[in-house]
């Protein structure tokens, strides 16, 4: 015999409750993947990005670039066209900053997130060091994003003072010498 339709109706009342949850998980389960991947693939592309300006580092390395410049060293004994140069890198390097500020950081980061992200404010740290990067960035955070410019303004307010050196003046990014 058949199953009476009062039979399949319960059958179909019991495969919702129990299914519509379980495809609702599965969607949600497959979002998440889906975010993580888009994440992962944004760092790789910035990353890429960073590597490729690091070659361009490496074959320009009459600008001194790697290696941190000697204390009090202002760039005068580099010529004009490596000044000009040195200015050009720098602001590849903001714009790039931006990007990975933009497409990365987050107030409220995942742990997977907050990694990425991490490795990308520690190569922020890093040329903040450099008094010549510091004292460049006036003119670079023009126009740059907002809570971006504050975020590179600050990092590099307190390198300055964890070298013992004077901070650039970035109080139009929000930032005072105390960072």
């Amino acid at each position: 015999m058949f199953p009476s339709a009062e039979t399949w109706g319960i059958v179909a009342d019991i495969a919702l409750i129990f299914g519509l949850p379980f495809g609702v998980m599965a969607f949600l389960l497959e979002r998440t993947k889906q975010r993580q991947v888009e994440q992962e693939e944004i760092y790789q592309r910035l990353s890429d990005e960073y590597t490729a300006f690091m070659r361009l580092v490496i074959e320009n390395s009459d600008l001194r670039l790697l290696r941190a410049p000697a204390p009090g060293a202002d760039g005068s004994e580099l010529t004009e066209e490596q000044l000009e140069r040195r200015t050009a890198f720098f602001s590849i390097l903001v714009a790039l900053f931006e990007r990975a500020y933009l497409l990365v950081y987050d107030d409220r980061m995942s742990k997977e997130t907050a990694r990425l992200w991490h490795s990308w404010e520690d190569f922020m740290r890093d040329w903040c060091k450099r008094a010549d990067f510091r004292s460049s960035l006036p003119m670079l955070l023009q126009g740059e994003d907002e809570e971006f410019a504050k975020h590179l303004a600050r990092l590099a307010v307190l390198e300055a003072k964890s070298q013992g050196q004077k901070p650039p003046d970035l109080r139009g990014f929000g930032v005072g010498a105390d960072g």
